[in-house]
């Protein structure tokens, strides 16, 4: 778990070891901190560096602040991580709260259990030795409330930093170091912000600091640990993977974001960057001993899911005798208890109508009002007959008895409340008291409406004050609430009623089985239920009461409570008029202004007994100092409502012990227990006896958790202390039972639900029979089976045991319950060691919900508390690593997330406690906007399947029998055999595409080969046979006269996407030069995107550069200048002006196997490699793409791709002047201003073929989303498109091309049109699916793609199995088009390279004409070389000569046939072998993940994820506010462990856009990485889970 960073006995070796590294970091980050607009100021920047070295300082023990905090601060961005106990200056009014607070935080122990306190501090200790670092996340400026700060910076004298390699042993300063640091440090302190820093605004290469921390860094790195260290204990040692040709790795120039400067190794990993160590130091804290994993992961073996439940031998149970029912003393009938309680209130109202009931408060104190029994009595009567009488007509009365009606009434209204509530007693109407909605959308009351709703009520009774205060429509009147029934607001105010006649009177009867009141409850998935109470039994239960506290007549009763529901109605407003009490009513709002009113307004009146909760005792404690003249001498009993909460002991100990000296005597104090089901369940009995001491239970957490109690004998460490609740109610038997299953009583030393049998508890939920049954009706069984009683029992909702004497002991509540891998758990004691753990200066005491949420197949605790707006990062942080550590150590538990939320902004029930259910709804649906989140999946989840060992593979030997390899199939498929084509194609008779032109610029001069089109979507430029033939001869003779190039040498193309690009292609050819085709510099963006110009030109050995005058002049730009050496280009010609001679004659390769251009490109993982495509190969492609798509001279192909490498080139520059048709060009660039050029154009030039990317697939599809019907409207049409081919490298993406068709469908797009394209650099195009659709159908046709779905699952074991549509855990794949003919593929396995059978997982490996020769390599690798372009399988057709393309997929058999007849054999591409990642000897996709967080959260636009030392981490963008970024993190991390059963390392969030993805669409996640790793993402947010 955590390591404790607060006090550590000995600051002084880990001084030596962490200081150096911490000044470091702290001076590189704040070399790094730049003054930008909307920054703090100079002065106050400098404040700032003071106060957070301040923390690094050694201390005395006990405050310092561990190393795990490294700073990191970017632009934009500051952890406020202060000094422990410095503070800002403040203004008066903050200054005199924080005294105040001040004040009583130092004497915080004193309101704490004791015991309980010790436990969390001594379980802290014990933390202390092991010291774990806890990774601080880091924030972005924005994100930090801020508070002012001094700070300071020292001289440079840090001797290096931690080794990123995580070897641990860091560098040790020199003795001299340190002193001289400590010299600089004492200095600080003593000049404070006078010093003034000149490192506040280093440039981006940073002379100064920045520069000599990178010098200093250079030379105290020993070691470069290229390689991240290995994490987990069972990862192969070499991950199975393909090996790659690393002809040469791209500069890894990802953009700076921000001024960081990257320091790098050999392979482009950082060396030193904060977020490496802050990975490294969780990667440490991760290895060290955990709690040992359940034996209960489950196996998943894709059948069904096996939970493996193995009971710990250890665990204790228990060995109790079966335990007896309870009984209740008799309840005794005193001969003038009134029969009914409206009687009582006659007695009272005739016989002393001067009596007072109740008196009533303002927010100052005072006596607001007084109502007397006469006035209660006479209003009450009043109040029924407007009800029966004066609603509706006098044939159709809109209440009729026996109807529900609502109550709505303010928390400082009670008399209004008390005459409503008592009308519709005596009008015989059923009350149904609820909380006032104060807007539509309160907290729990559209649940609320539910329940209205289902009892049928259709008047609510409001005071003229509220029902003012409710939210009013635009004409007046007031709206409906959401989930409400329609309501007639009635209000109950004398004036506003009509006089009884004389002859009016209600009819008093006895009391009797009829409905008296229903009281809400509210569950813990936030629904509301309604318990009715009898008649009987609401007099019973008064009965019950006045016997057990001993009420007598007129004896004055303080209530702080509710009075509207739970004790505060039963002894306030019920009890009460049955003994003609005064009640002094104290409101919610009153106890705010002033916690101790209560304690003044019992002094004041001799109030006898008082009913307050824990809370109302602890804020009392608190402003108890400002009080002389406090005596308590009078309470004979002090009702503690909530008294059976685990933390109400301390409360009541804490008062008593302050208050024992102000006449408190220990035997007043009277906690009791109860719920809304069966009302009071016990309660202590107020004695005369002090000597009598009252029951206390040190309990066993660890036994507690096993439903089992121990008396704790051992370190006191881990104990719940409880207090008894007294003893059973009068005239009621209790027993505790257990609490699933059948109702069977517990032993004597068990802990069970408590369920009662008495007249005096509620009967039913109010129209749920089925609940009722379960609650109410329940038949308690003996260990024979046999019932313990004829009459059923009602189950109280409370956890406890019944204790010697007969003492009742509660343990905790149903609703609190979590079962975290098989122990019980109680949320309120979790909340209780949470408030035990010091300071509580850095959260609000009330306010911490506790919560769980079901995480893959288990409950996960969830803790949210509110923060102070005063406290650091730095401080929040802390207290949240140690309230971690806390719980785990007593409760032996980890806790899945703890997240702290800005002040005030937890929903709130109405007397202001925490909305639990509402809570638990934000944070799984990412709406709590916490500051600060710690997750700890990988201390709590230990329930992961297994990991997967890898067997080893069958070999050569395996049996093999014709084309089956063990009993399936051989996977193996091939397009149409090109000899066995017959057609009539002339430019077959060509070997050179050269040749090829200059005979169609003789044959067919003016026919039109390319148009380009501007953004306009006019046309630019366009190209015939015979002007790219003479364009082409002029750029021959350029070469061969100002670049003296001989026939072989390398050109490369720097053009942007158009026709020069194409003049030049065949320029190079006819000057018999190799052409390299080069993506140009962005004229905005040079410093990353020339680098890689450079570096083509450079390993393509290129010996002249062609490009336009405008590029030529960029590339020797003072700009340019910065980003590279510009002097080292070879000579650079722009075409722009063109000699008018032509060659003297046009070159003519001698051989078709020599080269005619190299493709280069990035691939997604970083890697630059350039293939020879030999002139052969070039013109087989060009006829195969010909015969898959007929395309012939009178055809129009609209192209919208990049034309730079792979298939997008070869469509763009090589197919028209090989097959004669005319491309349309669309440059992708263009769409950004014009989102609909590339469809405007295919339906102007009516194009029946269009190929595009997916890149401009999702452009169109969210630019022109709502734009459709304007389109219509403009002619857009798109009903001749027949095929329209999306070129990619990668799995299809099925959403993307489905939502495209089903957007465009209205525009005439067939559903059946778009299809996908797959390629690789060994074979640029392998599938290409061209539908034919309809009445179009050329006889060529290949069926629909088919779409198949696999189990993920088994995908990671590299198995396929097929499942249904929808079935939990599937993958759609689509299938990747119609092998192109002449194409042969088959499946092999990566590893042993044998063939695998049909519907076999495996790479694609591939035989056609025109696959590359091979990689274009300066260092000549031949190894590499020969085993991607000329591989050979292992065994059975061993003479083939395949390339394998690095890609994972399978083939499937389908029941189609193509044209010829043959069954359709389905290409499925799973994903690329070098970017899938092993994780748990596991194969994951990275998409698979991306697509399951994407679903996550609606503000995640875009996800990208890599693995770093076996860590996953996750990088998001968030469109939305900066404030969601934190409400993302344990969403992201469920899904991941949902969906894929991994654990998330690090989840980041970052801005839109900052996903590098590169042209063709694909997302760059090792540049994303590197640029991570490098500090240079300026993340909003970075969350290490632990």
């Amino acid at each position: 778990m955590l390591g404790d960073r607060s006090h550590r006995k000995s600051p002084v070796p880990l001084y030596k070891d962490v200081c150096a590294e911490i000044l470091f970091a702290f001076c590189s980050d704040v070399c790094l901190f730049s003054l930008s607009a909307g920054d703090i100021t100079q002065k106050g920047y400098e404040k700032k560096r003071a106060k957070l070295l301040g923390a690094y300082l050694p201390q005395p023990p006990g405050k310092f602040l561990g190393a795990a905090h490294s700073l990191r601060r970017r632009r934009r961005r500051l952890e406020a991580s202060m000094a422990h106990e410095r503070r800002p200056p403040m203004g008066p009014s903050s200054a005199s709260r924080y005294h105040r607070r001040r004040s009583s935080g130092t004497r915080d122990e004193r309101y704490r259990s004791d015991v309980h306190t010790e436990a969390v501090q001594a379980a802290l200790a014990k933390h202390k030795e092991r010291k774990v670092a806890v990774p601080m996340p880091s924030k972005r400026r924005s994100l930090v409330v801020q508070t002012s700060m001094d700070a300071y910076t020292p001289p440079d004298t840090s001797s290096g930093s931690e080794e990123e390699g995580g070897q641990g042993e860091g560098t040790p300063t020199s003795s001299q170091g340190s002193v001289s640091m400590d010299h600089w440090i004492s200095r600080a302190i003593h000049q404070g912000s006078t010093t003034s820093s000149s490192s506040s605004s280093t440039q981006s290469g940073g002379s100064g600091a920045a520069g000599r921390l990178a010098d200093v860094l250079a030379q105290t790195h020993v070691k470069n640990h290229s390689a991240p260290p290995d994490v987990t204990t069972y990862t192969s040692e070499h991950p199975a993977q393909v090996e790659r040709p690393q002809v040469s790795t791209v500069p890894r120039t990802t953009p700076k974001y921000g001024n960081a400067e990257l320091m790098e190794t050999g392979d482009g990993v950082p060396v030193s960057s904060r977020v490496s160590a802050k990975i490294q130091q969780l990667v440490n804290t991760l290895k060290q001993p955990r709690r040992p994993p359940l034996r209960e992961f489950f196996v998943d073996d894709f059948e069904e899911l096996l939970e493996v439940q193995q009971p710990d031998p250890n665990q204790p149970r228990p060995e109790g005798a079966q335990m007896l029912t309870m009984r209740g003393e008799q309840l005794g009938v005193v001969t003038n208890w009134p029969p009914s309680l409206e009687a009582a209130l006659q007695r009272w109202g005739t016989i002393s109508p001067k009596a007072p009931c109740l008196t009533t408060m303002d927010t100052n104190g005072k006596p607001l009002y007084v109502l007397t029994y006469g006035k209660l009595w006479s209003r009450s009567i009043k109040v029924a007959y407007n009800i029966l009488h004066k609603l509706g007509t006098k044939q159709e009365p809109m209440v009729r008895p026996g109807d529900r009606v609502a109550l709505v009434f303010p928390n400082n209204d009670p008399a209004a409340f008390m005459v409503a509530f008592y009308g519709c007693l005596l009008a015989e109407v059923v009350p149904v008291p609820i909380e006032v909605p104060l807007t539509r959308k309160d907290a729990g009351s559209q649940q609320i409406g539910f329940l209205l709703g289902s009892c049928g009520v259709t008047v609510a009774l409001t005071s003229d004050a509220c029902h003012k205060g409710l939210p009013k429509g635009p004409t007046g009147e007031i709206p409906q609430f959401k989930g409400w029934p329609k309501l007639l607001w009635f209000v109950t105010e004398s004036k506003h009623l009509s006089k009884p006649p004389r002859d009016w009177f209600p009819h008093i009867k006895d009391a009797n089985n009829d409905t008296a009141y229903i009281e809400y409850k509210t569950c813990k998935d936030g629904s509301v239920l309604g318990v009715t109470v009898m008649r009987i039994a609401l007099l019973t239960h008064c009965q019950a009461l006045t016997q057990s506290c001993g009420y007598t007549e007129a004896e004055t009763i303080v209530n702080v409570l509710d009075f509207k529901k739970d004790v505060g109605l039963w002894h306030g407003i019920l009890t009460s008029v049955m003994n003609m009490m005064h009640v002094i009513s104290i409101p919610y709002s009153l106890m705010k202004v002033n916690p101790l009113s209560w304690i003044q307004k019992v002094c004041q009146y001799k109030a006898k007994v008082a009913c307050v909760k824990s809370r109302d005792m602890h804020w009392a404690l608190v402003a108890h100092r400002d009080q002389r003249d406090i005596n308590l001498s009078s309470l004979r009993m002090l009702v503690v409502a909530d008294g059976s909460n685990p933390w109400s002991i301390s409360s009541c100990d804490a008062f008593l012990n302050v208050f024992q000296s102000k006449g408190l005597r220990p035997e007043v104090i009277c906690p009791c227990a109860s719920s809304p089901e069966a009302l009071t369940v016990a309660i202590r009995r107020p004695t005369d006896d002090s000597n009598q001491p009252p029951g206390r239970g040190v309990l066993s957490m660890q036994g507690l958790s096993h439903g089992v109690i121990r008396v704790d004998t051992e370190e006191r460490l881990s104990v719940l202390t409880v207090q008894d609740v007294g003893t059973v109610m009068p005239g009621a038997l209790m027993c505790v039972v257990k609490p699933e299953g059948v109702p069977q009583l517990c032993r004597t030393d068990e802990i069970g639900e408590l369920c009662v049998c008495s007249v005096a508890t509620g009967t039913s939920y109010y129209g749920l029979s089925g609940m009722t049954k379960n609650t109410f009706e329940v038949f308690p069984m003996n260990s024979s089976g046999a019932p313990v009683s004829e009459y059923p029992f009602t189950r109280t909702g409370l956890l406890g045991f019944v204790g010697p004497g007969g003492l009742v002991f509660i343990a905790g509540k149903m609703d609190g319950l979590m079962v975290v891998s098989g122990r019980r758990h109680n949320a309120d004691d979790i909340v209780a060691t949470a408030l035990a753990v010091e300071p509580m200066k850095f959260v609000y005491r009330g306010r911490i919900a506790v919560f769980s949420v079901t995480v893959l197949h288990d409950e996960r605790i969830v803790v949210v508390a509110e923060q102070r707006p005063d406290s650091t990062e730095e401080d929040s942080f802390q207290w949240m690593s140690r309230v971690l550590q806390a719980i785990d150590s007593i409760h032996n538990v980890g806790v899945f997330c703890l997240a702290l939320v800005p002040a005030n902004t937890l929903p709130k029930t109405p007397l202001g406690g925490i909305h639990l259910s509402e809570t638990k709804q934000l944070f799984l649906e990412g709406s709590l906007h916490p500051c600060n989140v710690l997750m700890c999946p990988h201390t709590c989840v230990t329930n992961l399947p297994k990991p997967r060992q890898k067997q080893p593979e069958i070999g050569p030997a395996s049996v093999m029998v014709g084309n089956l390899v063990s009993g399936k199939r051989i996977a193996q498929a091939s397009g149409r055999d090109l000899g066995q084509i017959e057609d009539n194609d002339q430019a077959r008779k060509f070997l050179f595409l050269s040749e090829v032109l200059q005979w169609r610029a003789q044959t067919t001069p003016d026919h039109v080969l390319f148009t380009l089109l501007s953004s306009r979507g006019a046309v630019l430029s366009s190209l015939t046979c015979l002007q790219l033939h003479k364009r082409a001869e002029k750029i021959a003779a350029m070469l061969m006269e100002r670049g003296h190039l001989q026939d072989g040498d390398h050109v490369a193309l720097v053009y942007p996407p158009g026709i020069d690009l194409i003049a030049a292609f065949y320029g190079c050819l006819y000057a018999g030069c190799v052409p390299i085709t080069v993506r140009p510099p962005h004229p905005q963006n040079i410093a990353t995107t020339l680098p890689t110009v450079k570096m083509i030109v450079e390993v393509s050995r290129s010996a002249c550069v062609m490009t336009t005058q405008v590029i030529s002049k960029l590339l020797k730009s003072k700009e340019a200048s910065a980003a590279v050496d510009v002097r080292t280009w070879p000579p650079v010609l722009d075409t722009d002006d063109l000699p008018k001679k032509k060659p003297p004659q046009l070159y003519k390769p001698s051989n078709p196997d020599t080269l005619a251009y190299l493709d280069f490109s990035v691939s997604t993982t970083g890697m630059l490699a350039g293939v020879k495509m030999s002139h052969s190969a070039t013109s087989a492609f060009c006829r195969s793409i010909k015969l898959q798509c007929e395309l012939y001279p009178s055809r129009e192909v609209a192209i919208c791709l990049d034309p730079y490498c792979g298939l997008g080139f070869v469509l763009w520059c090589l197919c028209s002047v090989y097959s004669g048709h005319q491309s349309i060009l669309i440059p992708p660039s263009e769409l950004e201003v014009n989102p609909a050029l590339w469809l405007l154009a295919v339906s102007q030039f009516r194009v029946r073929d269009t190929f595009c990317s997916y890149s401009v697939m999702e452009l169109c599809t969210k630019g022109l989303g709502l734009q459709t019907e304007s389109l219509k409207s403009r002619g857009l049409d798109l009903s001749r498109v027949r095929t329209c081919v999306v070129v990619a490298e990668e799995r299809p993406r099925i959403a993307l091309t489905q939502s495209f068709s089903k957007l465009f469908k209205d525009l005439g797009l067939h559903p059946r049109a778009v299809s996908t394209s797959f390629g690789c650099r060994v074979n640029l195009a392998i599938c290409l699916q061209p539908h034919r659709l309809g009445k179009l159908d050329q006889g060529t046709s290949g069926p629909d793609p088919t779409t198949v779905y696999v189990d993920m699952r088994a995908l990671r074991h590299d198995r396929v199995r097929l499942v249904e549509r929808g079935s939990p855990h599937s993958l759609p794949l689509m299938e990747s088009g119609k092998i192109l003919p002449g194409v042969r593929i088959i499946i092999a396995n990566p590893e042993t390279k044998g063939p695998l059978g049909d519907s076999h997982l495996g790479e694609i490996w591939v035989h056609s004409g025109h696959n590359g020769s091979g990689y274009f390599t300066v260092y000549g690798d031949e190894a590499l070389q020969s085993d991607h372009f000329n591989s050979r399988l292992s065994f059975g057709d061993t003479q083939t000569v395949w390339a394998r393309t690095g890609y994972l997929g399978f083939l499937r058999r389908t029941e189609l046939t193509d044209a010829s007849g043959e069954r359709h054999d389905a290409l499925y591409v799973v994903g690329a072998l070098d970017e899938a990642m092993e994780l748990r000897g596991m194969r994951y996709h990275p998409i698979d993940i991306e697509t399951s967080v994407i679903r996550a959260h609606k503000s995640i636009m875009e996800c990208a994820v890599f693995p770093w030392t076996n860590l996953l981490v996750v990088v998001v963008e968030l469109e939305g506010s900066e404030q969601e970024a934190l409400d993302l993190v344990p969403l992201v991390t469920n899904a991941v462990l949902e969906e894929h059963y991994l654990i998330v390392g690090v989840v980041v969030v970052v801005d839109v856009g900052v996903i590098p993805i590169n042209s063709r669409g694909e997302k760059q996640r090792m540049h994303l990485r590197d640029g991570f790793l490098a500090d240079q993402l300026d993340p909003i947010y970075v969350a290490y889970n632990m």
